[in-house]
């Protein structure tokens, strides 16, 4: 019957959509498109058949457009998009078709087109009833983002408030204290910033994932939850949370009070009286990173010194900084007190590790080095710190097939690191294998192509190889970049005299002068280029100047 033909078609019309649907989760855009289109051709060509009006399934029909406007978008077909949308929005047989007003905005706010997407943002909010809480908040806060696009941050402020007194969440709280900070208005970031904090993370952490007791069926439950995607998901928030607190408080604490110290000391004392209490801690640290980025140490120093008395997390990370400054101020014995310090209070701490493993190895115990090293490694696979020092610890105990494996190792992980490339060079240089040498130097151009001392070493390789003209081109090239290294300087002046352009050395003979005013034998090099050119009179003005200067030197007398 022509009843179970309209059947068969709509079955078949489903079935396109989901497979459209599929092919899209499985980041099939292009199918995904053309099985939607396919869609509506079907469902076209069903509505056509169906004699009487109101015997159309409009669902069939809303759910295609809905679904083909989806893949336009996707496909980032967005005029295509936009028609389709509005083919929806306009049919009043759709009573939901309004809230797809949302979805346009969207697209106006990717084709940066903000006043646009901030109006049909509203439109969409007013046909949303006020039943509809969190997909109105949803709204809000796109508008919102959208005026802070266009730098209208009074409008984006009265948003996020507006947010922030009914359904208070971290990512508007964040942006209503960016907003204040863009107008400078102190009072109200301080404001902005105690909402932020009193937003509840609702996850009840830490607790139910330590036994109570040692029942076996609970540890093994508590052993299933340790690590599923529920755990992570709180530990994304968690770690979302504290991102969107540390980096307002580090925003804020330089402009609301008069200096960034007393900045800190207010936010401190607000994220104490939070929810966050444990962030406390991290303030203070990154309050002493600033103090270091101002070239304050002494200011530093004091405040890392207070974690001495906290609880061990915070004095391992404290004592890994003070450790390191002492470290750079060629203090040792303070550098390795806190190391041990914070390698006692956090044993699997990285950093530590490798801080401890610094000043052994500063003090020439290059096997104990390599031992605190390696334990950092093995708490932390990804610490390059420890791996570069590792590398440097075989090559001083002449390992170099271990120390080259461990830069190899870094250059997967750091691939431009102009630092890792030269190591890798050193090495094979040592290893006697220039062409290998040359060819992780040429790449090391590419990433600090006017490093003058690079430069200088290519040159010296390809001299070794016998490659005059590649040697020349190195050198001059560093010359140009540093015309004060007197070995650069004296193979140009030799090369220029080997090729016969004795005129085209005298130029860097001379440099050589000004730069080794004590040492004669630059001033006669000057002399000697010009008595090989032919330009004796030059030449004798040239050594009777030397004579002045130098009155005991034999060589220039016989000249």
């Amino acid at each position: 019957s022509s009843e179970e033909k309209i059947r068969q078609l709509e079955k078949k019309v489903n079935e396109l959509v989901e497979e459209s649907c599929i092919a899209n989760s499985c980041g099939d855009l292009k199918l995904a498109l053309e099985k939607a289109k396919e869609a509506g051709r079907k469902e076209r060509k069903q509505r056509e058949q169906i004699a009487t009006p109101e015997n159309i399934n409009l669902d069939l029909t809303y759910s295609v457009l809905f679904n083909l406007a989806s893949q336009y978008a996707a496909n980032e077909m967005y005029a295509e998009a936009l028609n389709t949308y509005q083919v929806i929005v306009k049919n009043k047989m759709f009573s939901n078709g309004g809230r797809l007003k949302v979805n346009m905005g969207n697209i106006y706010l990717k084709q940066r087109n903000y006043s646009k997407a901030i109006k049909f943002y509203r439109m969409a909010l007013d046909q949303i009833p006020s039943a509809h809480k969190e997909m109105r908040i949803k709204i809000m806060q796109n508008i919102g983002v959208a005026f802070i696009k266009t730098g209208q941050y009074v409008d984006a402020i009265s948003s996020f408030e507006h947010i922030m007194s009914t359904s208070p969440n971290l990512k508007a709280g964040f942006n209503l204290i960016l907003c204040y900070f863009a107008i400078g208005n102190g009072e109200q970031m301080k404001k902005a910033f105690q909402k932020l904090i009193a937003v509840p993370l609702e996850v009840d952490y830490d607790d139910k994932y330590i036994s109570p007791n040692d029942d076996p069926h609970t540890n093994l439950l508590i052993e299933a939850i340790k690590n599923d995607s529920l755990r992570q998901m709180e530990h994304e928030r968690k770690t979302m949370a504290e991102e969107y607190i540390m980096t307002a408080a580090k925003l804020i604490a330089p402009v609301i009070e008069t200096s960034f110290a007393v900045g800190y000391d207010w936010c401190v004392e607000a994220v104490k009286a939070s929810h966050y209490v444990e962030l406390a801690n991290d303030l203070e640290i990154n309050k002493a990173t600033t103090y270091l980025r101002q070239q304050d140490f002494s200011q530093a120093l004091e405040t890392l010194k207070m974690f001495e008395k906290k609880d061990s997390r915070v004095k391992s990370a404290a004592a890994t900084n003070l450790s390191f400054l002492y470290y750079l101020e060629n203090e040792l014995v303070q550098a390795s007190n806190y190391a041990d310090l914070a390698v006692n209070s956090d044993r699997y701490n990285p950093a530590a590790l490798t801080n401890k493993g610094n000043t052994v190895f500063a003090n020439g115990d290059y096997e104990k080095a390599a031992e605190f090293y390696k334990e950092a490694l093995r708490n932390d696979s990804s610490c390059t710190e420890a791996l570069y020092n590792l590398g440097l610890t075989y090559k001083k105990l002449n390992r170099i097939d271990e120390a080259l494996d461990c830069f190899l190792k870094l250059h997967a992980i750091l691939r431009n690191s102009a630092q890792v490339l030269h190591q890798i060079a050193n090495i094979y240089e040592i290893m006697e294998d220039p062409n290998q040498a040359i060819e992780w130097l040429l790449q090391l151009i590419s990433v600090v192509p006017t490093d003058p001392h690079v430069l200088a070493k290519l040159g010296k390789l390809y001299d070794n190889e016998g490659d005059k003209s590649q040697a020349f081109h190195y050198y001059y090239e560093s010359y140009r970049y540093f015309p004060s290294n007197i070995e650069v300087i004296e193979w140009l002046g030799a090369y220029y005299i080997d090729t016969q352009f004795c005129e085209k050395a005298i130029e860097y003979f001379e440099r050589a002068a000004l730069i080794l005013p004590t040492q004669v034998k630059w001033q006669l090099m000057v002399a000697s280029c010009y008595r090989r050119s032919g330009n004796y009179q030059k030449a004798l003005e040239k050594y009777k100047v030397i004579h002045r200067i130098f009155p005991e030197n034999v060589e220039c007398k016989l000249f």
